[in-house]
């Protein structure tokens, strides 16, 4: 139970028991943060697949903030009158130390234009919400929240709603109880959710962003201090119908001409079987299709490799994080320096772009370590590193429990706003010149990458365009 000083406006249901008539429901994507580019609301696209096939009286409709401004919203709003709308908020703040740029006010004019312009009930949920539903539900005072996956719960919800009595005992449901908000816990995960992409936005992130996102799996089992995706997606690994996915991709490449994807999984080498398997199906269906995704570099064969870039793999965004076994210890990291230069010679000779997403001064992080984690950055080549300062700190994570602990926050701090855990004692105002001294290409939050992202997309490159940034 979380209190919460907010409205004290009880959610009701719209009617009493109806028949069922055409009803229009809303959907709100408020992500407006595009560096390096623009990112397609992948969810809202699966959310309004599964709900299409069960609700085909609903009229369902997509309002995109990365292509729309507030007052086009404001007359959507009035000429649409939806019946219910669903808000996703995509991140909190910005995760990059040097701005720490918060979205939590842009998420609250959204809001107010909502209640200014609609009587529909409002239901927030996206991994923003997912993180923080009772701060968020405090904060925004919507009249319903879905924490973590939303396709079946939203589904229930809407059903509920439509016979005039809501059901309080959806999974992940977040809602105002008396006078606090209650958090349902998730039991049941959904394993088979389709995909159609939403045609009047699908251009716009084409032409931007150079690629399309699509998911082959949901959930993470591993135990990095730092990270928020097992509270939005949870621990249990959830591979998808790799023949669906081949059928996406299909219709991707012969109805929009999209040729380069990025699977979005937490981890994409998390179960190897499954990704074969999804590999050969993909040689099979023969399409010219290139894609990315996120790996470990860990448990990752080269011939897996090999069979991986026969299957279009061009590009692997790894969640290294150090460079020290130390450090990657204390991250909670489920693999070895030699591993990581191990699996990025097997890169090479695959013939995959790569680069290493790091932390430097995170928790437990010291002078030593930091030039550990330099001095063996020199044993990987064609690569290029990604370093961020320290950890944003999540509810519900270990670091948090760590930071509680060592007095860097209070329990009753909400974390909103963002706080980092930053390692003391450490050169922070060297490390862009120790980084340059060893000879490889790293790339610091504060670089400006999208001006130049942005440059080789006027000139139509599509995909993952980092590895132009290589030395």
């Amino acid at each position: 139970m979380i209190s919460g000083m907010f409205r004290n406006r009880r959610p009701v249901p719209l009617n009493p028991p109806h028949k069922m008539k055409q009803r229009k429901l809303l959907f709100v994507s408020a992500n407006q943060y595009a560096n390096p580019y623009p990112v397609y609301p992948l969810g809202i696209s699966y959310i309004t697949t599964y709900l299409q096939e069960r609700l085909p009286d609903f009229i369902i409709r997509i309002f995109d903030f990365n292509l729309n401004n507030h007052d086009e919203f404001q007359c959507f709003l009035k000429d649409f009158s939806p019946d219910y709308i669903g808000l996703s908020l995509r991140n909190v703040d910005d995760v990059n130390f040097y701005s720490k740029e918060s979205f939590i006010s842009g998420y609250k004019v959204i809001v107010d234009i909502i209640r200014r312009n609609s009587g529909a009930p409002l239901i927030i949920g996206g991994s923003a919400f997912s993180i923080y539903p009772g701060e968020l539900f405090c904060l925004l005072a919507p009249d319903y929240g879905i924490q973590g996956e939303g396709e079946e719960s939203l589904f229930r919800l809407l059903n509920s709603l439509e016979s005039g009595i809501p059901d309080l005992g959806i999974d992940g449901l977040v809602y105002q109880n008396k006078e606090s908000v209650h958090v349902n816990p998730r039991h049941r995960f959904i394993h088979r959710p389709d995909l159609e992409f939403e045609q009047s936005i699908l251009s716009f992130y084409w032409d931007k962003a150079g690629m399309v996102n699509v998911q082959t799996k949901r959930g993470c089992p591993y135990h990095c201090i730092y990270c928020t995706y097992p509270l939005i997606e949870g621990q249990n690994v959830r591979t998808l119908d790799p023949d669906r996915v081949v059928f996406t991709l299909k219709e991707l490449y012969e109805k929009y001409h999209i040729d380069y994807v990025f699977f979005t999984d937490s981890v994409f080498n998390i179960s190897n079987r499954f990704n074969i398997d999804l590999a050969n199906k993909m040689i099979e269906a023969g399409l010219p299709t290139r894609w990315g995704a996120y790996f470990s570099p860990h448990n990752l064969k080269l011939s897996e490799l090999k069979l991986f870039a026969k299957a279009g793999l061009t590009h692997i965004e790894f969640g290294t994080e150090s460079l020290s076994d130390t450090t990657l210890r204390n991250y909670g990291k489920h693999f070895d320096v030699d591993e990581v230069v191990r699996v990025s010679d097997y890169c090479n000779r695959a013939k995959i772009y790569f680069c290493h997403f790091m932390i430097i001064g995170g928790y437990g992080e010291t002078e030593e370590t930091i030039n550990e984690s330099f001095e063996n950055s020199k044993r990987i080549s064609n690569t290029v590193f990604f370093p961020f300062i320290g950890m944003r700190i999540y509810p519900g994570t270990a670091l948090h429990r760590i930071a509680l602990e060592e007095g860097i926050v209070h329990p009753s701090d909400t974390l909103l706003e963002p706080v980092y855990y930053i390692a003391p004692e450490i050169r922070y105002e060297s490390l862009k010149q120790r980084a340059e001294e060893t000879g490889r290409r790293w790339v610091f939050p504060d670089e400006d990458v999208a001006t130049v992202m942005n440059r080789m997309r006027k000139r139509n490159r599509k995909g993952s365009l980092w590895h132009h940034l290589k030395k």
